[in-house]
């Protein structure tokens, strides 16, 4: 039954068009199991997890491929280990590809872990749910921007926390591999010059820095209700996870105390998310398996960053009840420096902040009801005067989210209808026209679950990643992309029975489109009983 796929997702949104056109098929081509060889309901075994996410592209050529990191996960144990230059590669590459290779057996929760190469992590990643036979996977990952660490040794730690006992017996297996391409000479990667890390929550960068981007990989988790911070209601509702404002969360980062930037954060459905690991076994939902970081543009803040001195730099999740731990915020920053000179003087003239308003109202009734609006704006402009002249940067970021949470007493049934967008707008003016590029992000949420007759608890929900992105030159159109990540699942099972009784059924699919000035790419998965039934692929 079981085909090994690989999975690919990409660091940052707007990495995807150049990383992805001359991946996709040049016609359609459909593949599957034949209905003859679909069970009636799961068994023991099903397929390897997939994803319809398209392959990272690789550089043809010769390349050299490095071990980070081979552990077992029973405990809280870190792996550490060290890591050293590839050798007959050089220094500079045109792409460097993290692989990470997991296999487990038995029964165990899905888990959430990190890696860290010289204290910068460099993935972050969850784990699926096994069958009782086994399953393996694979994801790819893009980590060129992380060239700057990756040319001296530095020690590597990894940890997928996991509990090993006589219930949940699933040992999580994994090894971590970066395969470098070497750079062709004049070819220019765009990679940061260095990447950071926070030195006690400080910062301090070097005096030429003329770009400055702050990586944070946000993730609500580990057990408690921040893990489903989406489900939250307000404090005088009847439910099992509160907060006294609502659903709503934003995730800041401030320098010197003074907010620099925005971002809704990803509602990630993790692996055994929404009461049913049934929808998730084949299928995972989007970002899973490779959790992108989310990217402020910190640039109007460089000239203030550029004096030498270290800076205070906080994030922080807007909305968590205070005292209640569930989010982790590992912060990175991406440096591009002038290297024609020492030292790069400049000045924040723009700082605008709109009011944050967060409404959560509850209606009660037969049938409990929040409905949430919320909304941010921030505006940020500086410059920075560069051996190549005074280079201005405008940010503009804007949030919003709504949801309808309606539930019956005993949360049975459960639903959820969600929409969060984050618009995000980057104008650089200086060395030539000014250009802007502008992100319309969206991601949704629709579900519902119920227990019925005879214990059956079904989920039905469907998840969307979407990202709309121009690019602009002097007011024309230079490139632009449409990216489309949906997920569909239907799944019912028994619960409070033994896992040989609970006589599971589902159906899941994903479609990953994506139209755009370089190209297109689409791909279509269905599964049903664990088992992939439909295969498409093509624009």
């Amino acid at each position: 039954m079981k085909r090994r796929i690989v999975m690919s997702m990409f660091a940052g949104v707007t990495l995807l068009a150049s990383a992805l056109f001359g991946a996709a098929p040049a016609q359609s081509a459909v593949q599957g199991a034949r209905s003859a060889d679909i069970p009636a309901e799961f068994g023991t075994d099903w397929h390897d997890p997939i994803t319809a996410a398209p392959p990272v592209t690789r550089p043809s050529g010769r390349s050299c491929q490095v071990t980070v990191a081979e552990a077992q996960f029973r405990d809280f144990t870190p792996y550490t280990g060290s890591y050293a230059p590839p050798k007959g590669c050089g220094d500079r590459w045109s792409k460097v590809v993290l692989r990470m290779e997991g296999k487990v057996k038995g029964r165990q929760f899905d888990r959430l872990g990190y890696l860290h190469i010289g204290g910068v992590e460099i993935f972050r990643t969850s784990t699926p749910e096994p069958s009782p036979d086994g399953i393996e996977w694979s994801v790819d990952k893009d980590v060129t921007r992380y060239s700057d660490t990756f040319r001296a040794r530095h020690d590597v730690e990894m940890l997928i926390g996991n509990v090993v006992d006589d219930t949940y017996t699933g040992v999580i297996d994994v090894k971590v591999t970066l395969t470098f391409y070497p750079a062709r000479e004049g070819r220019d990667t765009s990679a940061p010059d260095r990447v950071l890390t926070l030195d006690e929550n400080t910062l301090t960068t070097p005096r030429n820095s003329e770009r400055i981007v702050a990586e944070v990989y946000a993730t609500g988790s580990g057990g408690g209700c921040e893990e489903y911070w989406y489900l939250a209601v307000p404090s005088n509702a009847p439910y099992s996870c509160q907060a006294e404002g609502g659903p709503y969360r934003e995730v800041q980062i401030k320098v010197d105390g003074q907010l620099a930037g925005v971002a809704a954060p990803f509602p990630t459905v993790w692996t055994g998310g929404w009461s049913n690991p049934f929808l998730w076994y084949v299928v995972p939902g989007p970002r899973a398996f490779d959790v992108k970081p989310i990217e402020y543009d910190l640039t109007p803040f460089a000239g203030l960053l550029d004096d030498g001195r270290p800076h205070r730099v906080d994030v922080a999740v807007v909305g968590v009840p205070e005292g209640q731990s569930g989010w982790s915020t590992p912060v990175n920053v991406l440096v591009w420096q002038d290297a024609e000179r020492a030292h790069v003087t400049g000045k924040l003239t723009t700082h605008t902040t709109g009011e944050l308003t967060n409404s959560s109202t509850y209606t009660p009734g037969s049938e409990h009801r929040v409905d949430t609006e919320g909304d941010h704006r921030l505006t940020v402009a500086g410059y920075v005067d560069t051996s190549h002249g005074r280079v201005t940067t405008t940010v503009r970021r804007s949030l919003t989210n709504t949801s309808t949470h309606r539930w019956a007493d005993g949360e049975n049934f459960d639903a959820l209808k969600a929409t969060w967008t984050d618009d995000e707008s980057v104008t650089v003016d200086g060395r030539g026209p000014a250009r802007t590029t502008r992100t319309h992000r969206t991601y949704t949420m629709d579900g519902t679950t119920t227990i019925g007759a005879g214990d059956r608890l079904r989920t039905v929900l469907t998840l969307g990643d979407r990202a709309d992105l121009a690019m602009t030159r002097a007011g024309h159109r230079t490139g632009w992309y449409r990216l489309d990540d949906t997920y569909a699942g239907d799944a019912t099972y028994t619960i409070n029975v033994p896992r040989d009784q609970r006589h599971a059924v589902g159906t899941t699919s994903e479609r990953y489109r994506i139209r755009g000035s370089a190209g297109c790419y689409d791909r279509f998965l269905r599964t049903v009983q664990g088992v992939l039934a439909e295969e498409r692929n093509g624009c």
